[in-house]
């Protein structure tokens, strides 16, 4: 694997530990040898998660739209800073440059991103691993939900086993190293399993 995109806030969060494991992925992806792709600024744990990753060596992409470059402060020590038109664009841009995805702590643009590029896994647009870094419990509710979903049959439990999950990067980098997806999902027959 050599590049994985992280999505993230664009704030601290109210506990240190959020900052710290931003940090804590940033320097595991470098010593792993993998590109972060992310969102191209230097505030919140998106800046942690990239100034983490050059402090120890690696390579960082940062994707920023236009409208949010002085916004949210664009990164200018990055190993390459693509600037785009949308917010889509962004998104689409990243799921081209990235081979997985990890979501750590953040706010509903996070979650908006995490959402939708699952969904392309989901149906088969890409294979790629989804991680989901659970700090300090930070994501149970939504993993409780991703439960409920499949309990209920909204999802198949094939597609529940994709959303990944770990409290540590090296937990979550082990498992995207050993992903396997599984079969593409069709509704062309009756799919239950």
């Amino acid at each position: 694997m050599k590049s994985i995109a992280v999505f993230c806030g664009s704030r601290d969060g109210a506990s240190p530990v959020y900052k710290e494991s931003a940090h804590a992925l940033g320097k595991a992806l470098a010593e792993h040898g993998i590109t972060l792709i992310y969102g191209g600024a230097t505030v919140g744990l998106m800046g942690e998660v990239a100034d983490a990753a050059l402090g120890a060596g690696g390579n960082v992409i940062g994707v920023i739209p236009h409208f949010l470059k002085s916004r949210e402060i664009e990164h200018k020590q990055l190993t390459e800073l693509i600037v785009v038109d949308s917010m889509h664009e962004r998104k689409l841009k990243m799921s081209e440059l990235a081979e997985g995805f990890i979501a750590l702590p953040g706010g509903p643009g996070t979650m908006e991103e995490y959402f939708e590029i699952f969904t392309w896994a989901q149906l088969g647009l890409h294979q790629k691993p989804c991680g989901i870094l659970n700090v300090q419990h930070y994501y149970d509710p939504l993993i409780t939900l991703f439960d409920q979903m499949a309990r209920e049959q909204f999802m198949l439990e094939k597609h529940r086993s994709m959303v990944l999950t770990d409290t540590t990067p090296e937990g979550m980098i082990q498992q995207f190293l050993s992903y396997s997806p599984p079969p593409v999902k069709t509704y062309l027959t009756d799919e239950r399993t």
